[in-house]
């Protein structure tokens, strides 16, 4: 039993195949999918999946790359989707200087809100960081407390060790399958086994061998049987701990 805990099946390209998609996911044993928002309408979508297909879960967020046009209208919509039972976490959010699509002040100001919204609802939240590190412990230390997921990690040794010490979770993709990521296959050893979780981040960052075709939840499987093999574990013992550490984080 398997979940992926952040992809992004709204996407569109997912469009043309996403009932097949899906199938092929429970074939490969992933039993549960969290599609995860990036805007008010990509968080509207994501409710949607969430009705038609039973073992879609939804998050609600917005990025940091839309903080620029984040207005009242905004506001008022996303936390209209927050309230919604189906929505399970807030995210995804944070900050990212690498790409600086929206200015630092309103990343702030937009990951704020949103933080602030999570704990006014009792959600967790889903964070996105990126070159950002120092920022993103500045807001989450002084939001505390706040149970929350380091989506997609590919940070420092520094930065894992604060987030683990504020009882975070930590989520890896498959990007620790490729050539030079040394680093980071050193870091998914020392994350507790009762802080770790699994994530494809589709339609992005296929595991190594399918580079540059599109990623999709059923690669679940490969990344838990990666995981397994460098953490010297066996492949139940990874699924069954990533799957209710998962189970308990978004109340599945």
């Amino acid at each position: 039993m398997l979940i992926d805990t952040h992809c992004h099946l709204d996407f569109p390209e997912f469009d043309r195949d996403r009932d097949e998609v899906i199938k092929r996911a429970c074939d490969q044993g992933v039993t549960s999918i969290i599609n995860v928002g990036s805007s008010i309408l990509s968080s509207q979508r994501s409710l949607e999946l969430s009705l038609k297909y039973q073992n879609v879960y939804s998050v609600v967020g917005i990025h940091p790359h839309e903080a620029d046009s984040f207005d009242n209208k905004a506001q008022d919509a996303i936390s209209r989707l927050a309230e919604d039972k189906k929505a399970l976490a807030i995210g995804e959010i944070g900050l990212d200087y690498f790409k600086n699509f929206s200015r630092k002040t309103n990343q702030l100001r937009l990951f704020l809100y949103q933080i602030n919204l999570a704990k006014k609802l009792n959600l967790p939240i889903v964070i996105h960081t990126r070159c950002a590190e120092e920022d993103t412990l500045k807001v989450l230390k002084e939001a505390m407390p706040i149970k929350a997921v380091v989506h997609c990690f590919s940070s420092g040794f520094e930065f894992l060790e604060e987030a683990l010490r504020l009882g975070f979770f930590i989520s890896f993709t498959s990007n620790i399958t490729y050539k030079k990521a040394d680093s980071l296959r050193e870091m998914v050893k020392l994350v507790p086994l009762d802080r770790l979780m699994l994530e494809t981040d589709a339609p992005f960052l296929s595991p190594e061998g399918f580079r540059g075709k599109r990623n999709e939840p059923m690669q679940i499987r490969l990344l838990a049987e990666f995981v397994a093999k460098i953490r010297g574990s066996s492949f139940d013992e990874i699924a069954k701990r990533t799957t209710g550490n998962a189970m308990d984080f978004f109340r599945i």
